[in-house]
């Protein structure tokens, strides 16, 4: 039989990574996290050092540089100072990744972002990149676990009120994030993590182009394509 007379299905909803997936963000990032370090008075480490931690929380990006705790609460506190006055200078979205959530939206998902930016950020900006009408909801990471748990993507899903179908990250967390959420994973290669690394976690697609997105998810009632 069908569903019971009156219920109103569940809508679907893609969850996306923030930086590194949906947006170019990482020469804002780099150079902020390297400034915290000049405002500090402390010697900043090479860009390569620190686009290799891009994704994991702040403190503990710091905590890498150093094993003193009130000097990375510094850090922290200096990087979360500068940042957001040049969050967009360079920041972008990746080339073809408006028209692919338009495409998405045409189709009837719901779409969310789960970033480990705090909420306030990330969402300051997605309207700074003119990409709020294309998202749902963006939720941050607001004093819970950080992905790989996942705990932001739960809370996304439940803001939207929707069911989770996939999951697209350009990291392993965000991977085993949508893996222990219940979603499908999708990985993209342009962002911080190699394809190796990312093949790794065994997502369900690996795809070097976004636009492959749309026919991997298909219509969120299952429908096949047309």
């Amino acid at each position: 039989m069908g569903r019971a007379a009156g219920r109103t299905a569940q809508r679907r909803a893609i969850v996306f990574d923030l930086d590194g997936t949906l947006i170019d963000s990482l020469p804002d990032i780099v150079a902020s996290f390297q400034d915290a370090f000049d405002a500090c008075g402390v010697r900043a480490p090479d860009e390569g050092a620190v686009r290799a931690l891009i994704g994991r929380p702040l403190e503990e990006m710091y905590g890498t540089f150093s094993t003193d705790p009130a000097e990375v609460a510094a850090l922290s506190a200096a990087y979360r100072r500068i940042y957001p006055r040049r969050f967009a200078e360079r920041t972008r979205p990746f080339p073809g990744v408006p028209e692919v959530l338009a495409a998405l939206r045409g189709r009837g998902w719901l779409l969310a972002v789960a970033t480990t930016k705090r909420t306030e950020m990330a969402t300051r900006l997605v309207a700074a990149l003119g990409m709020e009408a294309q998202l749902d909801h963006v939720q941050g990471t607001d004093g819970f676990p950080h992905k790989p748990a996942p705990d932001v993507v739960q809370r996304a899903l439940a803001v939207l009120g929707a069911e989770g179908a996939w999951m697209v990250g350009d990291t392993v967390s965000d991977l085993e994030a949508g893996r222990a959420a219940g979603l499908r994973t999708f990985g993209v290669t342009w962002g911080t993590q190699a394809r190796a690394r990312l093949a790794e976690a065994d997502p369900d697609a690996l795809e070097d182009d976004l636009d492959r997105l749309p026919a991997w998810v298909g219509h969120p009632d299952g429908a096949a394509l047309g």
